[in-house]
């Protein structure tokens, strides 16, 4: 994971930051979904269909022409509004079902957001009749204090609302989170949630009666893998991908080098290491072989050189 995250921050060095934040919930509802019920079924009684369903947080960097520079760009490409009926009935039918959130708070002490009290996703939101950029990475996305509208039994206002883009939610008729934001850490975020690891659960079995309790021997991991996820590694597929390629540099003081040993086996790692050059050793040698090497910088010189793993040399 944490090799696959600095990867990633080596094309943001490259690229600049990502500029959108897309979370894409599936829609149990799509007609392919609710084509393959029997009978009065509904997708919940379907869990051999549901738990396949994808899930994606995705971050996207945007081009010179199409970066977002002011408040207007951003009002572009993400909305945190209701729509009105009169104009869009489809798109402000998919914001009603797909993007509002809770109700919770005062309203729905009870929903899943809720954290000590408070929700844990911030809402509701404020009324803003501009929106305001950057305020701690995330614009405040304009909300202004319409009318409300009712779904279901609640009475929803602009302050419910989850950012979206109009264009993506009528294409896919699903929940897809769309956020404009001025930081890398989400870059970070995306590692962690991906590669957090298995759901683990604390396990104790003792007879029936026992008073025995061992604060240690108590807490056992017990790992925890879905069928789809059993499925993905038994074939072998891969957990990432990425659109570029990138060379990991060796990178370390000298005589400190790292080295990877197995047991009994040290000096003759260690003999090993000393004759095999590095992508550190080797770019002192580039540096006498090719003087032109001299004006570029270390991180850049896997876009000029080939580093061959054979004789442990960079080439042209």
């Amino acid at each position: 994971m944490q090799q696959n995250y600095q990867d990633a921050m080596a094309m943001v060095r490259k690229f600049s930051k990502p500029h959108l934040f897309l979370t894409f919930t599936c829609n149990p509802s799509w007609s392919e979904t609710l084509n393959s019920m029997e009978g009065v079924q509904r997708p919940e009684d379907r869990p051999d269909i549901i738990p396949g369903f994808p899930h994606a947080h995705i971050l996207l960097t945007l081009d010179s022409e199409s970066k977002i520079r002011t408040k207007d760009d951003i009002d572009k490409f993400v909305s945190a509004e209701l729509p009105d009926p009169c104009t869009d009935l489809r798109l402000f039918q998919i914001v009603t079902k797909c993007m509002v959130h809770g109700p919770c708070g005062t309203i729905n002490i009870n929903s899943p957001c809720m954290r000590d009290g408070q929700c844990s996703k911030s809402f509701p939101k404020q009324f803003k009749n501009d929106t305001e950029e950057n305020v701690n990475g995330y614009p405040i996305y304009r909300r202004r204090a319409t009318e409300p509208v009712q779904v279901g039994k609640y009475s929803i206002y602009n302050r419910w609302v989850v950012p979206y883009n109009p264009l993506l939610l009528k294409k896919f008729n699903a929940h897809i989170n769309v956020e404009v934001f001025a930081s890398v850490k989400s870059v970070k975020y995306l590692y962690k949630y991906v590669y957090k690891g298995h759901d683990a659960a604390s396990v104790k079995i003792q007879k029936e009666g026992a008073l025995d309790h061992d604060e240690i021997l108590s807490f056992v991991e017990g790992r925890y893998v879905s069928a789809p996820e059993a499925m993905w590694r038994l074939n072998e597929f891969n957990l990432s991908h990425k659109s570029h390629t990138e060379v990991r540099l060796a990178v370390y003081l000298p005589h400190q080098q790292p080295i990877v040993y197995q047991d009994g086996q040290e000096a003759q790692s260690t003999e090993r290491a000393a004759l095999r050059r590095t992508t550190l050793t080797s770019r002192f040698e580039l540096n006498k072989n090719y003087p032109s090497a001299h004006n570029i910088s270390y991180s850049d010189i896997p876009q000029y050189y080939v580093f061959d793993k054979s004789t442990t040399n960079w080439k042209k």
